[in-house]
């Protein structure tokens, strides 16, 4: 018997069935699910220190447990500095058992520590069904040394799913257990 990720075990045995009975799907394929969930983190001053993008990608890496990669820019941009294809960012796209169990963490063990946590906001959707969610300290993930973290930033955290409305994009990740603020 293989490993499966709990929350993808959670979402074929109760999450279908809670959202097929919510939005009366007549077809199993119908459900709307979770595509994908891509972090990514901007480092403005890495035109400066190209050292940073390398402390990026490796927390990022750890974070996740999947390598991630460094984006560079499209243009240039000469107040900032800016030549096209100088590194400027890092980022990961997480998919299948990858990317359950890290839904798993955030929500069990990274959303919690964040301070004076009530809940995220559910104003991040986009009107075709996708989620962003802004973290602003990298430290509240567990993978994170804090005595090795040279300077605390935030990252995005993108929600890809299959869902056509938001209404439905915000059943599917309320019904795998994040935790919207009450209105």
């Amino acid at each position: 018997m293989s490993y499966v990720p709990r929350l993808k075990q959670e979402y074929k045995d109760k999450v279908i069935k809670a959202l097929t009975e919510e939005f009366s799907y007549e077809n199993v394929m119908q459900v709307p699910k979770l595509s994908k969930i891509v972090l990514s983190r901007g480092v403005g001053a890495a035109v400066a220190d190209k050292k940073l993008i390398d402390h990026a990608v490796d927390e990022l890496t750890a974070i996740t447990g999947q390598k991630a990669v460094s984006t560079i820019s499209k243009k240039d941009v000469a107040s900032f500095k800016l030549r096209k294809g100088m590194p400027i960012g890092a980022k990961v796209t997480l998919r299948g058992d990858r990317m359950y169990e890290f839904l798993d963490r955030l929500i069990t063990a990274s959303l919690p520590r964040v301070r004076d946590f009530n809940g995220i906001k559910a104003t991040g959707f986009d009107g075709r069904g996708n989620y962003n969610l802004g973290v602003t300290e990298q430290i509240i993930f567990p993978e994170i040394n804090i005595d090795k973290v040279n300077k605390v930033s935030g990252m995005d955290i993108t929600f890809v799913t299959s869902a056509p409305t938001d209404k439905e994009a915000k059943s599917l990740l309320t019904e795998l257990g994040l935790p919207f603020k009450k209105n």
